[in-house]
């Protein structure tokens, strides 16, 4: 009866604010809607530059943390900080509502995930709602966990409830949200997520990322999320590479980085890599190049990403030429003890460019 009851003033309730809303052309009332009211409990696996300041700013949220990482001194750093350790992660995904994983590569993720005492080493049956990865990797394998983990099913079902009606979620689900803004953005809570997955549950999980970060992008379905992040720095290398290439030709030419920089920000070829992030050593304070090309994103990192786009590229059989001559430059660069160095190092280990004051 009270079943009845509930369905009954649901009924009356959609009815009432389907005719309230359908005189605005700004409303449409949504097909369904899940609450991020019981994301309490998060698990976070993956504690390096990264992870670790993304899961200090949930710690100052106030969500109750539980995490796990290789490295058994950052296990007892948060140990020592009252936080809850695990040896393992599937000892996490026991104890958490959402587990986040932030990890090096797609090998990694496969094994946090799949591996022994994985993450849905439980089997059929999980404990987490959600979970969230938010590495770099390519969108293969984010669609194919996606699909893994949707196959299982909740030792408890949770009821998500909408203003219009009751929902019973029987299912866990993941959302890949990978992240744009560097160590810098992590410190400081103001990341770009680039998500994807459903969008209902995006919009539940919105506001636990937004403890993280400062923007939040809905992508798509499963696996857009790791799309958008990978073409974002495909374009990104792609531009300090032709910034660098300019600049540096420049110089043999004649003229100053300072005034070809001043040209190009005042111009149709101004960028991020030239007002934000310049390449030139002396001609902009507070980034890599000012202090020897350390900090920022390394270029190995670099490297791999661009290996994820030429892989995605092929499998697809999209014409991308600039794609693999960039993917062989930042190997060179690496290949040449460079790894470490921010990216914009090209300009001067590639392009063999000179700093402001020569």
């Amino acid at each position: 009866m009270a079943m009845m009851k509930m369905k009954i003033n649901g009924y009356r309730l959609r009815a009432l604010l389907s005719t309230s809303l359908s005189s605005s052309p700004f409303h449409s009332v949504p097909s369904r809607t899940f609450s991020s009211s019981s994301f309490e409990n998060v698990g976070f696996i993956g504690l390096g530059n990264m992870g670790s300041r993304m899961a200090n700013n949930l710690l100052k949220a106030g969500y109750k943390m539980t995490v796990h990482d290789v490295n058994c001194n950052v296990m007892k750093k948060y140990s020592d900080m009252g936080v809850s350790t695990k040896q393992t992660p599937f000892e996490v995904a026991e104890a958490s509502d959402v587990v986040i994983t932030m990890l090096p590569s797609s090998s990694h993720v496969l094994n946090v995930y799949n591996g022994p005492d994985g993450l849905l080493q439980g089997g059929d049956l999980l404990t987490p709602q959600l979970f969230i990865d938010s590495s770099t990797i390519d969108p293969q394998t984010s669609r194919k966990l996606a699909v893994s983990v949707s196959n299982c099913i909740l030792k408890e079902k949770k009821v998500w409830i909408h203003i219009t009606y009751v929902e019973n979620w029987e299912n866990p689900v993941m959302l890949d949200a990978p992240v744009s803004g560097g160590v810098v953005a992590a410190e400081a809570g103001s990341l770009t997520f680039m998500v994807g997955g459903s969008e209902d549950v995006y919009l539940a999980a919105k506001s636990l990322l937004l403890s993280m970060g400062k923007n939040t992008i809905f992508c798509g379905g499963p696996g857009n999320g790791s799309v958008a992040k990978i073409c974002n720095n495909l374009a990104m290398a792609i531009s300090m590479l032709g910034l660098s290439e300019a600049l540096a030709l420049g110089q043999s030419l004649g003229i100053t980085a300072c005034t070809l920089t001043k040209i190009f920000n005042s111009s149709s070829a101004r960028c991020w890599s030239s007002d934000s992030y310049n390449p030139v050593p002396g001609v902009m304070q507070g980034v890599p190049s000012s202090r020897n090309y350390s900090g920022g994103f390394a270029s190995k990192l670099m490297a791999k990403d661009l290996n994820l786009a030429a892989a995605s590229a092929e499998e697809v059989g999209q014409r991308c030429p600039l794609t693999f001559l960039a993917q062989n430059i930042y190997t060179e660069i690496c290949n040449d003890g460079h790894e470490t160095e921010d990216f914009s190092c090209v300009f001067q280990h590639y392009y063999s460019g000179k700093s402001k004051r020569n």
